[in-house]
Parts: structure tokens; C-alpha cells; sequence
């Protein structure tokens, strides 16, 4: 994805035309647990790390918290029926650590898993496939307090955890992803903080992605055995990177942003070891001692498929200048040997969240899995944009969100017709829900959600998307 000299093979997308998606294609939306469920302290439910993290002032926008949130917990049976009611074939969730094994360890919390044993239940009935990501960043607070991420412990509690969900769920539950967007667990969690726990150590945000992808390989491990027929994989956000002129200096920036955004997790889960020129950026950071024999054989252990989550493209410029003061490259940042380069605005189209919108982008992002790292089927199991919303007579219309999605649409079924073994696509999000360090103040649901009477309204975009699911592709413009 910093290839410039490599444009994809379809890089002008038809706009018009229509496009008919394979037989069988997975057509489906996505959430996260602590970003819809609520219920923060029923059921047995402890505290994670978000729970923490938003509890402490200024951490997020207004003190915003996921203790409500989207109140799916209680509200479960209607949001399945709104599914069902929109076609889906299949809903990607997740499962909170800290609901079915509170505190990190120990036994189920037989009462937090009924929750998602009604779930998958329902999902059945209305012949909605179950879609399960063990770890979509609510760490168990205990785990973070003796360590987080950064100990190796937390890799080994983690395989027991997914252990643990799926003698539950596995006989119902065909796919399963470990994690959910690693990079932002380790980088922004741990290297720049504005994500819980909120660390900020250029060394911890490595060691953090490192133990996170150990706990996946271990993990992966433990289900094949228990499990053989599931469907097991990761899912991690990438981006293509572009330099912002051909110059050498920009170009090296490219290298560097694109080695710690996408080939830190894709080249040792696919490739079995971290890139060479990624070590060298990181030498000031770390030395990368907490790497042992044999982990990256676990980490590499085969897969079925793999998840891409894509929304944007970024842009980026070497530094005006480099300080020398060692201090300066363990300073907080989410690009720990790198926090000098640049990331540049090009006055193109951009997301309520400032991401600019390039479709073109998640063709080459998915050709360049494919041709470059797996002939695994992938799965984007995330695309989707923020809109400023308003309920008008009852109804919110959102052109711009639709268009995004017709867009990106287009993208996936031109990375089919380029040899790409897309089977399936799942639009971020289904309902309006927590955004993390944003709280409630920026919308990504195909459904609006008014958090005072927790009333849920289908967008324009959902009932197109019905029709998109319902036809199996896109209509001719």
C-alpha cells in the first residue's frame, strides 16, 4: 500500500454500471460490544479498560461513556428483527471479554454468556450467520493492571479466554476473528493513549503488538484443535500510503508509515517474520528482545481467511527537519520511529472523522493482500463513514453516507473482477454507536439511534442497502 509505482489493476472504478456480486457473497454489518451493549454492570460484567479509560476526565469527548450506549443488551431480540427486517446475511459482533470471564480468568460467567447464547440463537432463527470476534479492545481492567498487552501473560490468558467462548458458542458459530484491528489496540491504546488504557511508550506499543498477535496464533491453535470445521482469521485495518510528491525524502516516509500501518501485522501473521526494514526503523524504540523462539511460528499459524477494514488513504511527507535528542523518538505517538513524518491533506472529499474518501483505495488495498501475501478468501468485515445526521418528519436521509458505501461497493466488485477472492463485505456500523475517544458525537450507523429514547431509525443508506443485499449487487445509475 506504499507502492506507488504499482497502481492497482482497476484503478478507475465504472460508476454507472451495474455489478452482480458471486453467488453466495456474505452480505452483512458489524459492531463492537462495548460500543453498542451498555449494561456496563449487569450480569456479572467487571470493568475493561474502556470502562477505565472513559470513566477518567478528559479522556472522551463531553466524559462520554459506553455504560448505556446503544442498550443492545436489553434490546437485543428487536435490533436481530431490524437485521432480519434489512436482509443481512450475516452480523459481525463481539464478545465481551470482561461479561463472560471477568476479571481475565478463572470460570465462565455463565450468566454473561447466556447473553450471547441468545444472541447466536436468534441470529439462527432469522437466518442471520454469526460472525464472532473474540477482542474488539475491552481488555479485562485486571489484565491491564498487571501488565496489559505489553506482559506475555496477557497472550496466554487470551487463548483461554477464546477457549472458553468457543466450547460455548462453537457448536452454532462458524467464523470466529481473533482480533479486531490490532494496531489500534497497540499503537493507539499504548504508543500515542488516546485510546484506553491511555500508556503512551513507543516500546510498549511494540511489545503490545507483538503479544497481541502471539495471543491470536495461540488462540487460532486452541480453536483448530477444539474446533476443525471453523472458519478462523484476524482482522486488521489497512491503508494505502501514498508519498505526497516523488521525492526520495517522501517516498522513505511512505516506507515508514506503511511498514508500522500494515506490514507490522500482515508479514508476521502471513510471512511468519517482521519485516527487515521495520526492525531498523525501530531501533531507537526497541530492540525487540521480547520476540522468542518459536513465536513467530504461532503467530503464523495457517488461516482460513482474512478480515481487511478500510476507510481511507493516507498522504504523507518526510520531515522539515529531524531532531536529534534521543528523547524525541520515545515521545507519545502512534508511529513509534517515525513521529516525524508528516501526514498531508490533499482538499479532496473527507468523513465527518477528516478521512478522505479514495474507493480506488480498497481495490488496491485487497489486490495487494492478495497478490502479495495470501490466496485466503478475504472478507472486508469494515467499511463505513461518519455524516452529521438530523431526523427530519422521522426520517434521516444520508446522501453522503450512501454514496460512500455505492463507491466502495464498486471498489470491492472491481477487486473481484481483477482476480481478488472477495466473498463478502460487512458495512461499518449497523447502528449509530460509541466512538470510542469521540463518544456519541459522530455517527457511522446505517441505522440512527436517539440516545435519549434509544429509538431506532433505518437511514436512507439502510434501505438501500436492502435493496443491494436483496439484488445480490449494485443497480445500474
Amino acid at each position: 500500500m506504499s507502492n506507488p509505482a504499482s497502481p492497482p489493476a482497476v484503478g478507475v472504478l465504472d460508476q454507472g454500471a451495474a455489478a452482480t456480486f458471486p453467488p453466495g457473497f456474505l452480505w452483512g454489518a458489524a459492531t463492537a460490544a462495548y460500543q453498542i451493549e451498555g449494561a456496563a454492570s449487569e450480569g456479572g460484567r467487571t470493568p475493561s479498560i474502556w470502562d477505565t479509560f472513559s470513566h477518567t476526565e478528559g479522556r472522551t469527548v463531553a466524559g462520554h461513556t459506553g455504560d448505556v450506549a446503544c442498550d443492545h443488551y436489553h434490546r437485543m431480540p428487536d435490533d436481530v428483527r431490524l437485521m432480519a427486517d434489512l436482509g443481512l446475511k450475516s452480523y459481525r459482533f463481539s464478545v465481551s471479554w470482561p461479561r463472560v470471564q471477568p476479571g481475565g480468568s478463572g470460570a465462565v460467567n455463565a450468566e454473561g454468556m447466556d447473553f450471547y447464547q441468545r444472541l447466536v440463537d436468534e441470529l439462527l432463527g432469522h437466518g442471520i450467520e454469526p460472525w464472532l470476534t473474540l477482542y474488539h479492545w475491552d481488555l479485562p481492567q485486571p489484565l491491564e493492571d498487571a501488565g496489559g498487552w505489553p506482559a506475555r501473560d496477557t497472550a496466554g490468558r487470551f487463548a483461554d479466554y477464546a477457549q472458553l467462548v468457543a466450547d460455548a458458542l462453537g457448536d452454532r458459530v462458524k467464523y470466529f476473528t481473533t482480533f479486531n484491528e490490532p494496531w489500534c489496540s497497540a499503537f493507539l491504546g499504548y504508543g500515542s493513549g488516546v485510546h484506553a488504557p491511555g500508556r503512551s511508550d513507543g516500546a510498549d506499543a511494540v511489545r503490545a503488538g507483538h503479544h497481541l498477535m502471539l495471543g491470536h496464533g495461540l488462540a487460532v491453535q486452541a480453536l483448530r484443535a477444539s474446533r476443525p470445521d471453523a472458519q478462523l482469521g484476524i482482522t486488521v485495518n489497512l491503508y494505502p500510503v501514498t508519498p505526497a510528491t516523488d521525492s526520495p525524502a517522501d517516498a522513505d516516509a511512505a516506507r515508514r508509515i506503511d511498514a508500522l500501518a500494515n506490514r507490522f501485522f500482515l508479514d508476521p501473521v502471513l510471512r511468519g517474520a517482521y519485516p527487515a526494514d521495520l526492525v531498523a526503523d525501530l531501533r531507537r524504540v526497541t530492540d525487540f528482545g521480547h520476540v522468542r523462539d518459536g513465536d513467530l511460528a504461532v503467530i503464523s499459524t495457517p488461516l482460513d481467511m482474512v478480515g481487511v477494514n478500510y476507510y481511507s488513504r493516507y498522504v504523507v511527507a518526510a520531515p522539515s527537519e529531524t531532531p536529534a535528542a534521543e528523547a524525541y523518538w520515545r515521545a507519545p505517538s502512534c508511529w513509534p520511529g517515525s513521529p516525524d513524518v508528516r501526514f498531508v491533506t490533499r482538499g479532496v472529499p473527507v468523513t465527518d472523522m477528516g478521512w478522505e474518501i479514495d474507493a480506488p483505495g480498497l481495490v488496491e488495498t485487497l489486490e495487494r493482500v492478495h497478490l502479495d501475501y495470501t490466496d485466503l478468501p478475504l472478507y472486508v468485515t469494515e467499511n463505513g463513514s461518519a455524516f452529521v445526521d438530523a431526523v427530519v418528519d422521522g426520517q434521516v436521509d444520508d446522501p453522503d453516507r450512501l454514496a460512500y458505501f455505492d463507491a466502495h461497493l464498486r471498489a470491492a466488485h472491481a477487486a473481484i473482477s481483477a482476480g481478488v477472492p472477495l466473498k463478502g463485505y460487512f458495512a461499518w456500523s449497523l447502528i449509530d454507536n460509541f466512538e470510542w475517544a469521540w463518544g456519541y458525537t459522530k455517527r457511522f450507523g446505517m441505522v440512527y439511534v436517539d440516545y435519549d429514547s434509544q429509538a431506532r431509525i433505518p437511514k436512507s443508506s439502510a434501505r438501500w442497502y436492502a435493496d443491494v443485499i436483496r439484488r445480490n449487487g449494485l443497480a445500474a445509475q
